[in-house]
């Protein structure tokens, strides 16, 4: 490897300032979490959709909203229900009389930080809505095209699918999400924590407080300086060979697509980005590779009357592919 390769390329003052502050002011509401918090920093400053998944109660909302008021920007919050229309979400035609034509209302999804609680309860059709919107930002209507402003997030919470009332989301749509972040229950220390601070009714004052840290145009600014970081061939090739293996994997009924491979790459230099550094090594690709393949894959039915996990999964393919140092 060349002499120096490694130096700082990048002023990285504004970016770790900013990520700093959002972590300070998450961590004085919400106990633990400290990865997922990272990875949903990651999926902002890697031009990302997050999907959220847990058990209720375990404050998916509560993470998702505090992300959003962190930014100065147009927010909007959709609860998904079985008998959610596909117009509910991206809006609908409406006769205006005064002018004798058709105007199209905007629907909720027109926003820069959308959040859809509990994604999974709604059903196919109103899924399909949302493939062109997450994927090309835009959406048609009537034949007319209307673009989304830049930035547009889609942080999706949802409940395990074999929950009550739950649907599983089609594989195409779960390919548009960059992470599949999954928050487990406290510990008990954890739990003795949030207790004492429910009780002491600092959490809705807390709320109150938070205050935008950083603007549109900061995170516009900020994705166009991570989309420049440095990445080795060596470590490209290690990416490629990670996907590569979950389409050939017995344990795997699907793998990852290039998609998935572009999703690597983005989301291991938004973690280098974080952690202060302009370049990308083996453990940013190793640490984010979970989040985002468990929900590309598929295990065979066998693995899953086992009680296999896509993560026990991605971590044997890691272990038998030599990581580049």
């Amino acid at each position: 490897m060349e002499e120096g390769i490694f130096e700082q390329r990048t002023d990285l003052g504004k970016l770790n300032a900013a990520v700093n502050q959002i972590k300070a002011t998450l961590g004085t509401i919400i106990v633990g979490q400290q990865d997922s918090i990272d990875l949903l920093i990651a999926g902002i400053l890697a031009d990302g959709h997050v999907l959220i998944e847990g058990v209720p109660g375990v404050a998916k909302t509560l993470t998702a909203k505090l992300i959003a008021k962190a930014i100065d920007a147009q927010y909007s919050r959709i609860q998904f229900t079985p008998d959610l229309m596909p117009s509910d979400v991206l809006g609908t035609s409406v006769f205006n009389p005064k002018t004798i034509d058709f105007e199209f209302k905007q629907g909720p999804i027109f926003g820069n930080i959308i959040l859809i609680d509990e994604i999974n309860r709604a059903p196919a059709k109103t899924q399909s809505a949302l493939f062109e919107v997450m994927e090309e930002r835009q959406v048609t209507i009537d034949g007319h095209n209307y673009k989304m402003q830049e930035p547009f997030i889609v942080l999706a919470t949802q409940n395990p699918v074999e929950q009550e009332g739950t649907y599983r989301l089609p594989e195409a749509q779960l390919d548009r999400f960059l992470f599949k972040i999954e928050i487990k229950y406290p510990s008990l220390e954890e739990e003795i924590r949030i207790v004492t601070q429910q009780h002491q009714h600092k959490t809705n004052d807390q709320l109150a407080e938070v205050k935008p840290i950083l603007s549109k145009e900061d995170i516009i600014s900020l994705r166009n300086q991570v989309r420049g970081f440095h990445v080795e061939p060596k470590i490209l090739e290690f990416v490629a060979k990670v996907i590569h293996e979950t389409r050939n994997n017995k344990s795997l009924y699907l793998g990852g697509s290039p998609r998935a491979s572009l999703a690597v790459v983005n989301a291991a230099k938004a973690l280098a980005a974080i952690k202060g550094r302009d370049f990308v090594t083996p453990d940013d690709v190793v640490w984010v590779a979970p989040a985002v393949l468990r929900h590309r894959i598929m295990l065979t039915p066998d693995k899953e009357m086992e009680g296999v996990s896509p993560d026990d999964i991605i971590k044997q393919i890691i272990q038998k592919i030599e990581v580049p140092r």
